[in-house]
């Protein structure tokens, strides 16, 4: 039977890095802020764009090669009122220090009768000369900064660690030069990962997970 943690508002308050030198890398995350086991499902809701909006992301039990790299692959559905507007899959993998790194991610945007209407944001470590950057690391210390990612003029995000709440959450604010002004915020807890994303400048969005659910 899955274990199923539900979240509130009293949880949440709880208390860039060169590539690794080490060639091994593997679809089997466990960095524990970022943890991503087979079978494990999140759903948040929130406001996107000034919309109401629940996003469910599932770790699937699959693996793709990227760039040479075992990732693990983890899909991501975006519905705004309702309606399934954005389908994400994303890639993952983690190295042998235990840094996650983000490998690339197939995007499409939705109109409301299902018809893709953009893929903007697509992209895959190794082509067109797209890279790879570290999501999350291994050991996060305050100050530390990281580019997630790199497609030039699609994805181009950027992280910096705020500040570490005890032992078991961290405070990240994260940015894109693609997006000038807008800053957002995420919040992990270990054994979890995102608990709550907000926009601090710029933006109306916020996501806090509500449910989540992983194989016993």
């Amino acid at each position: 039977m899955p274990r199923v943690f539900i979240l509130s508002a009293a949880v949440l308050a709880l208390a860039g890095p060169a590539h690794s030198a080490s060639p091994t890398f593997s679809a089997h995350v466990t960095n524990p802020w970022f943890p991503l086991a087979p079978g494990s499902r999140y759903v948040y809701t929130g406001i996107k764009d000034g919309q109401p909006s629940r996003e469910v992301l599932t770790v699937t039990h699959r693996t793709k090669t990227i760039d040479g790299k075992p990732c693990a692959v983890v899909e991501d559905r975006l519905y705004v009122r309702g309606k399934l507007t954005e389908r994400t899959t994303d890639w993952y993998t983690q190295d042998a220090r235990g840094n996650v790194w983000y490998y690339g991610e197939q995007t499409a945007t939705l109109d409301r009768s299902g018809q893709v209407t953009g893929t903007s944001g697509t992209w895959r470590a190794g082509v067109a000369g797209a890279k790879p950057g570290i999501y999350m690391p291994a050991h996060p210390r305050v100050g530390q900064t990281g580019r997630q990612e790199y497609f030039k003029g699609e994805a181009e995000d950027h992280f910096k660690v705020l500040s570490l709440l005890g032992r078991n959450a961290v405070l990240t604010q994260e940015w894109t030069p693609l997006e000038p002004g807008v800053i957002d915020h995420k919040l992990y807890v270990r054994g979890i990962g995102v608990v709550l994303e907000q926009a601090e400048r710029g933006g109306n969005e916020r996501n806090e997970l509500i449910s989540f659910s992983q194989p016993s």
